[in-house]
């Protein structure tokens, strides 16, 4: 697979590339779209040809028979992170933001507050409080550019109301992968006040070269009554459009509340997200994900490189995920300012820092899962948007 291809997304119903124009202003001949989090990159051929049997069987009935799907999820735990998953303890919804919106469902209550490490993933508040619950925003320590948990400050936060935590791990934004102590540390947290405590992990396999990625079920066990995990193949093999995601109980209690709302709320997986996912998770899968970070580890070399020599702008350093988290608060300029000069000035589409909650105020999120002259291309005009300030 050549990560270099260009592909054309414009007019295919892309979220990405054609909705830039009416959300940003952004003309789709010209803008660069480095917003939502999808890769430009084609899934691996195992998981095309796996669409294509389905298409040239030609028969589209409910699904059946998930031996193969439930086995290939406990393959890819165990052998790239090391979690011996109990197969009961597997639940299949439509992706993740589906998963919390359950979650929230199933163990909170309208008015109860769920706490989240700001600034983090939009989709998390904007469900909240849709389901009539309260976010509550502990703000990351923004330690010399890196984020890092602030306990003692969001012990003093907690009045009694707040009922569940939602972990983003790694984070998105700023590409944390918190520290086997750092997670140890949430799941305490989440103890001393009693939180069911969610665990997105779905960028767990998207982790720049020197870093690795703890699943926090394997190093906080004592967590597993309060635990509740969330994985996925969409970010990890760039199939989005599946809505396919995995929330995993190994606690019975939590599992039986958890299975009753989902019968209740009548959900069952989609059939073709299901045989896209059994054959990504799979030795061929891995390889590809293994090229996949060495090539995302080198276009963020050069973003970095490029954002980071304009002065006063610079990019948090990227540990995962390949959101690029950039502050131009050393720039004096108001976020208006800043955004307008990156959307009208360079013709780019990112992210706006508010929408993930307070300490995002200066920031803005760029997508850097794109062919390398793209991220080239980027740079430049970023260069030319803010070149009064060389």
């Amino acid at each position: 697979m050549s990560f270099d291809e260009i592909i054309d997304r414009r007019g295919t119903h892309c979220a990405k590339w054609d909705s830039m124009e009416a959300l940003f202003g952004v003309p789709a001949e010209t803008g660069l779209p480095m917003w939502v989090a999808d890769m430009d990159f084609r899934p691996p051929a195992r998981v095309q040809q796996a669409v294509e049997r389905m298409v040239a069987h030609g028969v589209y009935g409910y699904f059946g028979d998930d031996r193969a799907y439930i086995a290939a999820i406990r393959w890819w735990m165990l052998t790239r992170h090391g979690w011996d998953v109990p197969p009961e303890a597997i639940f299949t919804t439509h992706g993740l933001v589906n998963g919390t919106a359950i979650c929230i469902d199933t163990f909170t209550s309208p008015g109860d507050g769920v706490v989240l490490m700001t600034p983090v993933y939009h989709a998390f508040a904007r469900v909240i409080k849709a389901a009539g619950r309260q976010v509550v925003e502990c703000v990351l320590k923004n330690d010399g550019g890196r984020y890092v948990p602030d306990f003692a400050t969001w012990d003093a936060q907690m009045t009694g109301r707040e009922k569940m935590l939602i972990l983003c791990s790694p984070h998105n934004p700023g590409g944390r992968v918190w520290t086997a102590e750092e997670l140890r540390g949430v799941a305490a947290f989440c103890k001393r006040h009693d939180l069911i405590l969610v665990s997105d992990e779905i960028h767990h396999d998207l982790v720049m070269p020197g870093h690795g990625h703890r699943m926090l079920a394997t190093v906080a066990p004592e967590a597993k009554d309060r635990l509740i995990t969330m994985t996925a193949t969409t970010k990890t093999f760039n199939i989005a459009g599946a809505h396919v995601g995995n929330v995993i109980i190994e606690d019975k209690a939590l599992r039986e509340r958890f299975a009753t709302r989902m019968m209740a709320l009548g959900i069952s997986p989609n059939s073709f997200g299901i045989h896209m996912a059994t054959a990504a998770y799979s030795p061929e899968g891995a390889k590809c994900v293994d090229d996949l970070v060495v090539y995302l580890d080198g276009n963020r070399k050069v973003f970095d490189a490029g954002v980071n020599a304009i002065p006063d702008v610079r990019s948090m350093p990227l540990e995962a995920t390949y959101l690029a988290w950039v502050d131009f608060a050393g720039t004096g300029m108001a976020p208006e300012e800043f955004t307008r000069r990156v959307e009208e000035g360079a013709g780019i589409c990112a992210n706006h820092g508010p929408t993930f909650g307070k300490g995002g105020e200066t920031f803005l999120r760029f997508n850097l899962a794109t062919p390398r002259v793209r991220i080239h291309e980027a740079v430049r005009r970023l260069k030319e948007a803010f070149g009064d300030l060389q």
